[in-house]
């Protein structure tokens, strides 16, 4: 199918059309308490689902990130899949620049599907020389004063190799998790991994929707369950974003795109400014 929409979209005319009518990217605001300390409200930013390709108006995703910017993030995370059919030398240089307009101490990155079913090693590459480091069941601590915040970065579930315990061994203690994954279907391999917050993609929000919910989601129980949005899993709070970009079809229906703008801050402490 892919081959067939490579040839039918040659020169990214969907996209065009798409941006001829432009959307608007919404922003989710949450603010979670982090463990008694010292230090500054830690600013989060998290973008899923760019799919810079053939269906994604370039403008739309440049207003995601104007937005970006303008909250002066300390840490920048990305839910995988860049890129939506092949992983041109050209989308390849939107991605970076992209990912390298916003100036931040931080930036973690997780692959997703279709970043895997295309040249991955070019995508991971990308990212490396946009300042992103890209954890395939890694860990990354948080700089200092927020060093006590552990990022657990995934991969993915369906198409990687998603494997949570190796990650829990590079684990030092750290009181504050995140959990970044492409897919809400990372949750079914958490059973024995505590986290305060996990963040995923993948869904679209159902991409084409009705003012009631998604019509169609990607297969699996836990994008049912977790189609888009802010809810609680057990003992932790799970966003899902319904990302920037479109597959397949050129065009979003009651799922505007959307970013997670997260604050964590020190009982105590009052909000920072944006």
């Amino acid at each position: 199918m892919e081959s067939a929409l490579h040839a039918a979209y040659r020169g990214d005319w969907p996209a065009r059309l798409w941006g001829a009518a432009p959307a608007g990217v919404t922003i989710t605001r949450h603010r979670m308490e982090l463990p008694p300390g010292i230090g500054e409200p830690c600013r989060v930013a998290f973008v899923s689902d760019l799919h810079v390709g053939p269906t994604t108006p370039l403008p739309l995703l440049e207003t995601a990130f104007d937005l970006i910017r303008r909250e002066r993030p300390d840490v920048l995370l990305l839910g995988g899949d860049y890129v939506f059919l092949e992983a041109e030398p050209h989308r390849l240089a939107a991605l970076s620049a992209l990912v390298k307009s916003v100036e931040c101490p931080t930036k973690l990155a997780v692959l997703g599907n279709h970043d895997l079913w295309t040249y991955d090693g070019a995508i991971v590459k990308t990212l490396v020389a946009a300042g992103a480091h890209v954890l395939v069941n890694d860990v990354a601590t948080l700089p200092d004063p927020w060093t006590d915040v552990a990022v657990i970065g995934l991969d993915d579930p369906r198409t990687g190799a998603c494997d949570p315990m190796a990650a829990a061994e590079l684990l030092n203690g750290e009181a504050f998790s995140m959990v970044l994954c492409h897919s809400p279907e990372g949750l079914a391999h958490l059973a024995d991994m505590p986290f305060d917050i996990f963040l995923a993609g993948h869904t679209h929000g159902g991409q084409i929707a009705a003012p009631w919910g998604p019509i169609v989601l990607p297969p699996g129980r836990l994008c049912r369950r977790y189609p888009s949005g802010l809810r609680l899993h057990d003992s932790g709070m799970v966003f899902v974003s319904r990302g920037i970009g479109a597959v397949e079809l050129p065009m979003r229906v009651c799922a505007p795109p959307d970013i997670l703008l997260l604050e964590l801050h020190r009982p105590g402490t009052e909000a920072s400014d944006a």
